[in-house]
């Protein structure tokens, strides 16, 4: 009795055990999925502020929002093309690392350029435009070169994919429509190869033309190609090697009276 209620605590433990890991994961991945949600929607927020601070503060003010726009936009266009093809090609790791050191200079940026919204000295934010104009360009090109290199690496692979897969394609249908009417070589009835001569009667020496139907038979007896030769009777036996002719009489037996 001891046993079993030990092996039964035993159960129970690992079951309550299995049941705080799974519920610890559940709440992690629930976690992760509301800070995604949560950090896209204030993306969205600050791009749209972004957006109308364009176009209702003309000016300095109005560039800075719209160098911070255009950098935010490259940024996260860059990532999310990586990210989502580096699973499927293990060579995108250097371009994934080289983008993580962009994105220090990106941040910092980005960051820069939101405390100039709010600066009140005008002269002095038009000052610090075009070396804002400058390493924005830097950073976003750098981006975009890595994200157009990773979409035009995705679709030269798919291209060859393609290539590659409508040659199968050919040839299975080619194999598939591959049929013949011809007779096997060798069956009854199927033609020899053409120009062929007939094959020479049995027993007659080669070189030598093969005998007409009904040739050497005896005269009067010869049958016509196709019909069918006449029974031989014991009379046309006896006499088949001593045709009479016109001028040949029988001899009479002389009279003894």
């Amino acid at each position: 009795m001891e046993a079993v209620a030990v092996i039964v605590v035993l159960i129970f433990a690992v079951l309550v055990a299995l049941g705080v890991i799974a519920t610890v994961r559940t709440a992690r991945a629930v976690k992760r999925g509301v800070d995604r949600t949560v950090g896209q929607a204030r993306r969205t927020v600050e791009d749209t502020r972004l957006k109308a601070r364009q176009f209702a503060q003309p000016g300095p003010a109005g560039e800075v929002a719209q160098l911070r726009l255009s950098l935010r936009t490259s940024m996260r266009a860059t990532q999310d093309a990586l990210q989502s093809a580096a699973p499927d090609d293990a060579s995108l790791s250097e371009a994934l690392a080289l983008f993580q050191r962009l994105s220090a200079h990106g941040h910092e940026l980005d960051d820069e350029l939101k405390r100039l919204e709010n600066e009140p000295d005008k002269a002095r934010l038009a000052a610090c435009l075009p070396e804002l104009r400058e390493r924005t360009a830097r950073v976003k090109d750098s981006a975009d070169s890595l994200r157009f290199a990773a979409q035009d690496r995705a679709r030269r692979f798919a291209e060859d994919d393609l290539e590659t897969l409508s040659g199968q394609i050919r040839m299975e249908a080619g194999a598939l429509r591959h049929w013949s009417d011809e007779p096997v070589a060798g069956a009854p009835g199927a033609p020899g190869p053409a120009g062929a001569a007939a094959p020479a009667a049995a027993g007659a020496p080669a070189g030598e033309p093969a005998a007409a139907p009904g040739a050497g038979a005896p005269a009067g007896e010869r049958t016509e190609p196709g019909a069918e030769p006449r029974a031989i009777t014991g009379r046309d036996r006896d006499g088949w090697r001593q045709p009479g002719y016109s001028w040949q009489k029988t001899s009479r037996p002389e009279s003894t009276t």
